[in-house]
């Protein structure tokens, strides 16, 4: 098994076909789900807790007619939001830094769904549960590479150790940046502490529908932790009161009797 496991994206390589979603789909055996369409050739129009990965169809309002795909899928974050949030430990990172989810004791809360900004779990609402890319662990167990890096025909994914594939997209990126006035990125490498999934983007994260500056969105859970306990402490306060005011005329009413 790989140690320090990673995938690099190379967009630029990308050719829309899909093959990934497919991949992905068969390994784990997800059921279908019905679409669509609304202007777009990509199918589906976002992740689901029956789709885990999908690739991005992108046409840029620049003037010019082009398109741009990305694969997409859970980032596995080393400092991942989902396991922060998580009030039962079904999030969590494996030694090898894999976020997975706990499908045994997963509540359904929507914590992860709500903190995550890249919008990898997602719910299901036939399970009850949240889901997402699990990076294959099994097969990863079996000293086997993920389902869709294996399914990739156009070299666009490339599956290793993740400090080698920083190095590995070093080097891509000087060949690009000849080729292009456009600084290349590779997002992923420091974004969150770093994410086991990285991107070489030849244009503004943004363009690729990803957060330009992710950060961990903990204070929309704050908020909804208040929401559930604020009531919660009226309602338990409000019962104490109702005891304790009852006690109070109960013998109120005794020591009147006895005058």
């Amino acid at each position: 098994m790989v140690k320090d496991p990673g995938v690099l994206v190379d967009v630029s390589k990308c050719t829309g076909c899909r093959g990934c979603q497919i991949a992905c789909k068969e390994w784990n055996q997800l059921p279908a789900e019905k679409t669509k369409f609304e202007g777009s050739y990509q199918n589906p129009k976002s992740l689901s807790g029956k789709t885990w990965t999908m690739v991005h169809f992108i046409e840029p309002d620049d003037g010019n007619t082009r398109w741009l795909f990305r694969k997409h899928q859970c980032l596995h974050c080393n400092n991942a939001s989902c396991v922060k949030v998580c009030p039962t430990g079904a999030a969590r990172k494996e030694e090898n830094g894999i976020i997975r989810i706990d499908q045994s004791i997963c509540t359904g809360c929507k914590y992860c769904v709500e903190s995550c900004p890249f919008g990898g779990p997602n719910f299901n609402h036939q399970t009850g549960t949240a889901m997402k890319c699990k990076f294959c662990l099994d097969r990863l167990m079996n000293d086997m590479p993920p389902a869709c890096t294996k399914a990739c025909l156009s070299g666009a994914l490339t599956y290793g150790n993740r400090d080698n594939l920083i190095i590995m997209a070093r080097e891509r990126k000087a060949v690009l940046e000849k080729k292009t006035s456009n600084p290349i990125r590779l997002y992923g490498e420091n974004e969150l502490k770093g994410t086991r999934w990285m991107y070489l983007l030849p244009e503004p994260a943004s363009v690729y529908r990803l957060p330009e500056h992710p950060r961990l969105p903990i204070d929309k859970i704050a908020l909804r932790w208040m929401a559930g306990i604020i009531p919660g402490v009226a309602i338990i306060w409000g019962i104490w009161k109702y005891f304790t005011g009852s006690e109070e005329k109960g013998k109120g009413g005794d020591s009147d009797g006895t005058c």
